[in-house]
């Protein structure tokens, strides 16, 4: 793998598009199928080196990345539950300098002297399924599933049936709405049983408790739920009509005279020592616990400083789990495979001998690009290391035995495995670095680069047609059915109704699954497209920005460099000048504007949502410049965008005020020019106060 400050921008680029994919692919399966492919060692090991490069490059981080969104979407088995509060999911630390360096990174956020105290909780990280419950008046409303964050399952009657969970909350004193939030999980004494009686009854071994936990939730018959044996300890909550406590280590007690099970290894620490302590004691006396637990979670403790702290898009700031080491296994590879991607990227892929990691069968290893196979120097038919660290496929760590003598000599096919049109690496005309990533010249010519883009298309987080997957998007593509997302629209369902696998019912759905996708909103058709650089986040952003779909056609297609409209692209908080630039590249292309016409005559875009007008800048454009004083400039920001502010790094005709501190420059001097409203950081503050 390549060092991260060797990488050039395009590198970083590709790599964090393609380690974003798999790790999407590995949240799906995860926490929609209840079916991980790897262990929490291979997600991890993804996800780090995918928070490394977004760190030294971070004009690539975007809105749906991994590192900013948390979960999958909802099953179509349930209903379902929008939070009042989202349901995120955790940053990780890997070492005793993450968890340092996270004790640090919050002082110098508040703006905090270095040898200020700050409090910690540290309690397990229980390897179960996450859900939320609502109260209101001391009686349980509802329960969901975490979901996507935003939305969850509904699974208020399977949760009902868990002792763990109180149908009225027990005590006095809690407020009118309560949301408690905490993990369902199966002790391991009870994991243990449940597979004896499978194995009694002649069936299948359930794989780990936490997959049990899962399925035993997510039962269509409440009656199956109460027959496993469920439980939850209670860590957190989301809405409350009134405060529980000062703390989070008094709230969470709190919890505990209302009735809820909580962890009692949970422990109140002064700094980083303490914490790390705690983490080696409860690591040492892991296999006694009688659950599964992955890591220990450390929490700022004054609930004030959360709030100041706030969230980035999938985790607090306040919060880190810190995941206990990756899992690791010997094994052969018999094959290194190529696949062609989305974007034209081949991709080797080692084909392994299988092999039980962690309770997981793995078969499958990405090896990245041609240069990583050449620094670890590795062959078809070697004994390698490998090692997984959650849900994506795992990583190939080292040859055994001696690779001296071997030569870098492996290169990738020079034409696409799957169409036969040349296969290049580009090279970057500023640098002259040769990018790391092979693709495919032919684009959407290329039947792997179509299929994929229509696979992309279809998913989830885009279009979400149910019924329409792998299978059958390859099917219909080698009917010359569907060659283009317009196509979809145009099917025939007689036809289809005649296939093998299908019949009249499966058509009617897949006919009603399509139907009810031709309204859709305007960010989920933006990512839809599968352009290079725009994911989930950037389309959100980019969205939010122009709020309707005509708005940004007609910015998009005007925005030549030196424009009105290039300038205004470039000021979105977020956005970079590589997402600019595969913008302008694939709405300027002829093809793409066809493909994008002929899909508009099928749907109807629905305007994103206008911001809040709850606070007074609440969709106007703000720049800080100069230096803050009363907080940081991350804290600033963060406030800001929370009242509904767009945040840019620049002054144009667009921006309505400007906060300048001292030391302000040529920002202050322009804004003066354009006639912008300037405040000092003191009139900010009570402005949004």
């Amino acid at each position: 793998m390549t060092p991260i400050d060797e990488l050039s921008e395009a590198d970083a680029k590709r790599e964090i598009k393609s380690l974003s994919m798999e790790i999407r692919i590995a949240d799906a399966q995860y926490y929609a199928d209840d079916n991980p492919v790897l262990d929490d060692a291979d997600y991890d090991r993804l996800r780090q080196r995918l928070i490394a490069l977004e760190t030294a490059f971070p004009q690539f981080i975007v809105k749906d990345s991994p590192t900013q969104t948390v979960g999958t979407k909802t099953s179509s088995k349930f209903g379902k539950i929008k939070h009042s509060l989202p349901m995120l999911s955790l940053d990780n630390a890997f070492s005793d300098a993450d968890v340092s360096e996270f004790a640090a990174r919050i002082k110098r956020f508040l703006s905090l002297p270095d040898d200020a105290g700050i409090a910690f909780t540290a309690e397990p990280k229980i390897d179960g399924l996450s859900a939320s419950l609502r109260y209101e008046k001391g009686e349980l409303i509802s329960g969901a599933t975490r979901g996507d964050g935003q939305v969850g399952e509904d699974i208020t009657a399977n949760l009902r049936t868990l002792g763990d969970v109180p149908k009225r909350l027990k005590g006095r004193g809690w407020p009118d709405v309560l949301e408690v939030r905490g993990e369902v999980y199966i002790a391991l004494d009870d994991f243990t049983a449940m597979n004896m009686r499978q194995e009694k009854h002649g069936k299948p071994a359930y794989k780990n408790p936490r997959n049990a936990a899962a399925g035993s939730l997510r039962q269509i018959d409440p009656a199956v739920t109460a027959s496993r044996p469920l439980r939850l300890f209670a860590y957190a909550w989301g809405e409350l009509s009134a405060p529980l406590a000062q703390t989070q280590y008094e709230a969470v007690k709190v919890l505990s005279e209302w009735g809820f099970q909580i962890n009692q290894d949970m422990k109140l620490c002064s700094g980083p020592s303490e914490m790390i302590n705690h983490y080696n004691d409860i690591l040492q006396r892991r296999a006694a616990l009688g659950y599964d637990i992955d890591g220990v979670v450390y929490k700022v403790d004054d609930l004030a400083l959360q709030e100041r702290l706030g969230f980035v898009s999938r985790a607090p700031r306040w919060a880190v789990a810190h995941k206990f080491p990756a899992e690791k296994a010997i094994t052969t590879v018999e094959l290194i495979d190529v696949q062609v991607g989305r974007t034209g990227a081949l991709t080797p892929v080692a084909r392994l001998t299988p092999v039980n990691v962690g309770g997981v069968l793995v078969s499958n290893a990405t090896l990245h690009n041609e240069d990583e196979i050449n620094r670890l120097k590795i062959r078809e038919g070697d004994q390698v290391e490998i090692q997984r660290a959650g849900d994506v496929i795992p990583q190939v760590l080292r040859v055994i035995g001696d690779t001296e003598g071997r030569v870098d000599d492996y290169m990738l096919p020079l034409n696409c495995p799957i169409c036969g049109a040349d296969a290049l690496r580009d090279v970057d005309e500023k640098t002259g670095r040769v990018d790391v990533v092979r693709r495919c010249t032919n684009g959407l010519s290329c039947p792997a680069q179509a299929i994929e883009g229509l696979k992309h298309f279809v998913s989830r987080r885009a279009f979400d047609i149910d019924g329409l997957g792998e299978k059958q998007i390859e099917l219909f593509y080698h009917k010359d059915w569907v060659k283009e997302p317009a196509d979809i629209f145009s099917l025939n369902f007689e036809a289809i109704a005649k296939l093998e696998g299908f019949g009249d019912t499966s058509a009617a759905n897949l006919k009603a699954a399509i139907d009810g996708a031709r309204e859709i909103d305007f960010d989920r058709v933006l990512y839809a497209l599968g352009i290079r650089h725009i994911g989930q986040g950037n389309a959100k952003l980019i969205a939010g920005h122009y709020l309707t779909w005509e708005a940004f056609y007609s910015a998009i297609t005007a925005a030549d460099i030196g424009t009105d409209s290039y300038a205004e692209l470039m000021s979105i908080d977020g956005v970079g000048p590589g997402q600019v630039q595969a913008l302008r590249q694939f709405f300027g292309g002829a093809a793409n504007q066809a493909v994008i016409l002929n899909l508009l005559n099928h749907i109807t875009i629905i305007d994103a949502e206008a911001p809040s007008l709850d606070s007074l800048v609440a969709g106007k454009t703000v720049v800080f410049t100069g230096k803050l004083e009363r907080m940081s400039r991350d804290e600033a920001k963060a406030r800001a965008q929370s009242l509904g502010a767009k945040v840019s790094g620049s002054v144009s005709k667009k921006t309505n005020i400007l906060i300048a501190g001292p030391g302000a420059g040529s920002k202050l001097k322009k804004a003066q020019e354009l006639g912008i409203e300037t405040l000092t950081e003191d009139e900010w503050l009570t402005l949004i106060r």
